[in-house]
């Protein structure tokens, strides 16, 4: 009964620390964004895009700053974060000049796609 209870222990603790060093807090606020901004974009609704974009900015600022988890490869994180606030600064850009909806629409596809190159590359099996 003893060995039960302590494998049973060594179970849950295991599966906590699993479940802690596989969450990255960063992507999951920049993800909160991402989703509320590009869907709608995808769907012609360019408001929510043009009225986040600099809390987009914000989160990808803090993601590429923070540390990367254990559970992601860091060599191959960070120049894709690099990536991905550069191109969020691009659509920061072109929301304040003003471009037309199509290019919008462009540039928020391509970052999206950068957001994905992260969670894929960096995190085998992980999926969006």
């Amino acid at each position: 009964m003893k060995k039960l209870l302590v494998l049973a222990f060594a179970a849950i603790v295991g599966f906590s620390a699993n479940a802690q060093e596989a969450s990255w807090k960063q992507m999951e606020d920049f993800h909160g964004v991402m989703s509320k901004t590009f869907h709608p974009a995808e769907e012609g609704n360019l408001k929510p895009l043009k009225t986040n974009i600099a809390d987009l900015v914000a989160k990808a600022k803090a993601w590429e700053s923070g540390a990367v988890p254990a559970a992601y490869d860091a060599k191959v994180a960070k120049p894709i974060l690099k990536q991905l606030v550069a191109k969020c600064t691009a659509v920061e850009a072109a929301v304040k000049a003003k471009k037309s909806d199509k290019e919008l629409t462009t540039l928020i596809t391509a970052t999206h796609d950068v957001f994905h190159e992260i969670k894929e590359k960096c995190k085998p099996g992980e999926k969006h």
